[in-house]
């Protein structure tokens, strides 16, 4: 059973003619390229991008990528990305689901691991900086009933 995430962010995107093989399938590289779009619209929504991640002198490698397929994504289709923050305090977890939008029909499943690496000196750092933290929290609180 997956973790439920404590924020999320949801995506549409249609698939372009650019990422279909000749059979109007979606290459399986591209798949990567929505989740990333999903998680930029996640990080705009705690409030913390990678613009803000590197101010703070940060960055954020994938250092785990994991995808299950379960169904083809086809040339003009519309497809939600949905994000779920699921980790964040010593590293980033990100859950993804990509569905058909019109049915709702799961097509893929994929999940990423992120870690901070400082700017400075290339250290991956065990426990997620304090913008990040602070950033996530503060999300959470302000989006509570």
């Amino acid at each position: 059973m997956r973790s439920a995430g404590v924020l999320h962010a949801d995506v549409e995107v249609t698939v372009p003619f650019f990422d279909v093989d000749s059979m109007d399938v979606v290459w399986h590289g591209h798949y990567v390229k929505y989740l990333e779009v999903a998680r930029c619209a996640l990080l705009d929504r705690i409030g913390h991008d990678y613009t803000q991640m590197r101010a703070a002198g940060y960055v954020w490698p994938v250092i785990d990528l994991q995808l299950r397929y379960a169904r083809a994504a086809r040339f003009g289709q519309r497809l939600v990305v949905r994000a779920d923050l699921v980790e964040w305090e010593n590293r980033l977890k990100i859950h993804y689901l990509i569905s058909d939008a019109a049915s709702g029909e799961r097509l893929t499943r994929a999940s990423t691991v992120q870690v901070a690496v400082s700017l400075a000196d290339g250290v991956m750092q065990l426990v997620s900086p304090a913008a990040m933290i602070e950033a996530v929290e503060r999300c959470i609180s302000c989006n509570r009933p």
